[in-house]
């Protein structure tokens, strides 16, 4: 059986060790510019581009907009995010 990644403590080593980008925008702008490792969405997340086969790791987080928001340390409700750098997290793992 292989070990489940604590998505929260991965979450937040990307956060504070790595660079992350909040929102649907600045995430497919990442994408793009062909930054984003790996790109983590709510499950409620609105972005039909995001959704799509976009060419990169993407993980659905159990949660909705506002529990990612939470998760992330953030006030305000988060749809997705790009991870740009992983930092020391295990992420990439997911």
């Amino acid at each position: 059986m292989s070990e489940k990644i604590d998505i929260s403590r991965a979450l937040k080593a990307a956060i504070t060790t790595g660079k992350v980008e909040f929102g649907i925008d600045q995430t497919e702008k990442a994408i793009k510019a062909g930054k984003a490792q790996m790109v983590i969405l709510s499950r409620n997340c609105p972005s039909e581009v995001l959704t799509g086969n976009i060419g990169v790791k993407v993980h659905v987080f159990e949660g909705n907009n506002m529990e990612l928001g939470a998760l992330c340390g953030k006030p305000f409700s988060v749809s997705a995010l790009a991870v740009i750098d992983k930092g020391s997290s295990n992420i990439l793992t997911l």
